[in-house]
């Protein structure tokens, strides 16, 4: 059975080179393809929203020339194929996936993420692609660090222990797994809880704090629990804090290697695709890549030997 690639989007920009770097490095460990990918995007008042037949020739089209120029000379680099498409990138893009084990862009727009939340060809992608897609930020983002991370290379993953998303958690071991890496298991809770009586009329909590992150700690190690079965190899350490789940894991995100968060799933009240506020802040904030998993991924293969 042949190995799904990984996919970098580019299109001829710094930031595209920088997603190019690691998408390299994502293939040289999975020991997979490398597909390099260029979409035209064609005038929005002409063309339809849609991938059309005839696809331009890869050899004829220099943003994909200055990918190879770029990979030129690598002497460990992976198989790497071009490939050129026209289309709405924003379209286009989320279906690269159906055939990818990861699809990797870079942050566009002003202030790096800034035009993500405006419907983006990145947001779109992490909102619409079947596979795990990792967008790689501008370097030198400044974010607040609220302890010292320790040394070594470090994996983040969110984990909302009321809705455990099992993809998100399998893909952050897998890839910890595969960077040698320490997983740092980010589970916020609620503080201070609060009911209500009557409109207007709060309820102070009938439980104190201690007990509230003593429960979401063991939840937390129980659902991390299977994962470090399947993965000996990995020291997964929870981290448990009271507040905003999207600002504990944006600063986590300062040093790591990569944050992983999964995506909205559907509910019948919206059963449109979602990335949700959590993905989206730190989509927006983060100072590392950011992969985002769709919900139901299994566990990814282990390379071919």
């Amino acid at each position: 059975m042949s190995t799904l690639p990984v996919i970098a989007a580019v299109d001829g920009s710094d930031d595209s080179l920088r997603a190019l770097d690691w998408a390299l490095d994502a293939a040289r460990r999975r020991a997979a393809p490398l597909r390099v990918a260029h979409v035209r995007q064609y005038a929005a008042w002409g063309q339809p929203d849609v991938l059309v037949a005839g696809a331009p020739d890869p050899d004829d089209d220099p943003v994909l020339d200055r990918a190879r120029t770029y990979l030129e000379g690598l002497s460990d680099r992976p198989r790497v194929e071009y490939v050129g498409l026209e289309g709405a990138p924003g379209a286009v893009l989320p279906e690269l996936g159906s055939a990818a084990q990861l699809l990797v862009l870079g942050s566009r727009g002003r202030g790096g993420f800034a035009s993500l939340l405006l419907g983006s060809n990145g947001m779109a992608a992490a909102r619409d692609a079947a596979c795990p897609v990792v967008v790689v930020p501008r370097p030198g983002r400044e974010v607040p660090s609220e302890a010292p991370a320790g040394p070594g290379p470090r994996v983040v993953v969110g984990l909302h222990v009321d809705s455990p998303d099992e993809g998100a958690l399998a893909f952050a071991f897998a890839e910890a797994a595969l960077r040698g890496a320490r997983l740092q298991v980010v589970a916020a809770y609620q503080w201070p809880l609060r009911t209500w009586a009557s409109p207007g009329e709060p309820i102070l909590p009938t439980v104190d704090q201690d007990a509230v992150e003593n429960e979401t700690r063991a939840l937390a190690e129980g659902f991390v629990a299977p994962h470090r079965t399947r993965h000996p190899e990995v020291v997964a350490e929870p981290y448990v804090a009271p507040g905003d789940a999207a600002g504990h894991l944006v600063a986590a995100s300062k040093d790591a290697d990569l944050v992983v968060v999964g995506r909205h799933r559907r509910r019948l009240s919206a059963p449109a695709r979602m990335t949700g506020s959590v993905t989206q802040a730190v989509l927006l904030h983060a100072a590392s890549p950011v992969a985002v998993v769709p919900p139901g991924m299994l566990e990814p293969a282990p390379p071919e030997e």
